[in-house]
């Protein structure tokens, strides 16, 4: 080891630590400071749902922590949900939930929430048996774990005012959807990857999905994401209309 070190083949970021030339450069920033990453930078590094993971790393002051002169982080404080291992450079998963709950908007973390359980790194159950503060309780009273993408988490919350049931990964005609509303209203959110040959089956089951009755509203990231009133009004006209129940009951509504 001394002689890697002497040789400039590894180096030594902080007394007790080696870090090879190709290390990951936010595990390296967190060795010299004694940090863990967290909140959203740890969750990004899971492939969680994160709606902006850009900007400052977040960090949590471990329990080795070093001097932070030079370090440019978010820095978040606090007594950890599960106690941290002296060498851990990220956060549990539960840790990580429990920064994203006080950090972001509720919907934003609501999501990051839901990404996590959807992708089984943790579990309803397991969630309800830990001492969460007061902002980690209300997403976990709202928390489910079947929306694939945080979109899907914004759509049912952004509705859930119209008091009309909302589900979302529905599989209808072989394929899942990515909301059904009532029992006929079917949403579908495009992402980036909606191209080609993904498009051209986007479409054949659209097709598929009107002939047996449902009613198809598709929208882009793009219109979720910066034209919300946009959708919320064309949801809103449907269920007015009664697009959202099957043909027998809007024809009771109609009779009367």
């Amino acid at each position: 080891m001394d002689a890697a070190l002497r040789a400039g083949t590894i180096t030594r970021p902080r007394r007790g630590w080696l870090a090879s030339p190709t290390a990951d450069s936010l595990l390296l920033g967190a060795a010299r400071h004694g940090v863990v990453l967290t909140c959203r930078t740890q969750a990004d590094r899971l492939g969680l749902w994160v709606h902006d993971p850009s900007g400052i790393p977040h960090v949590a002051v471990g329990t080795n922590s070093a001097s932070r002169r030079g370090l440019r982080a978010k820095v978040h404080w606090g007594a950890p949900v599960i106690q941290r291992h002296p060498d851990a450079l990220v956060d549990p998963v539960e840790n990580v939930l429990a920064h994203i709950a006080e950090c972001e908007p509720f919907e934003q973390a609501l999501a990051t929430w839901e990404s996590a359980l959807n992708r089984s790194l943790v579990t309803i159950e397991e969630l309800h048996g830990l001492p969460w503060r007061p902002a980690a309780r209300r997403i976990l009273a709202t928390a489910v774990p079947f929306s694939d993408a945080g979109l899907e988490t914004y759509l049912r919350e952004r509705i859930r005012w119209l008091r009309v049931p909302v589900r979302a990964q529905i599989w209808i005609a072989g394929h899942r959807v990515d909301a059904l509303i009532g029992s006929r209203l079917v949403i579908q959110i495009d992402g980036g990857h909606h191209v080609g040959a993904q498009r051209s089956e986007d479409i054949r089951h659209d097709a598929v999905l009107k002939l047996r009755g449902y009613h198809v509203i598709r929208v882009s990231y793009a219109q979720m994401m910066f034209d919300w009133p946009m959708v919320q009004d064309l949801i809103m006209r449907a269920v007015a209309q009664g697009l959202h129940e099957a043909e027998s009951s809007r024809k009771r509504v109609a009779l009367r």
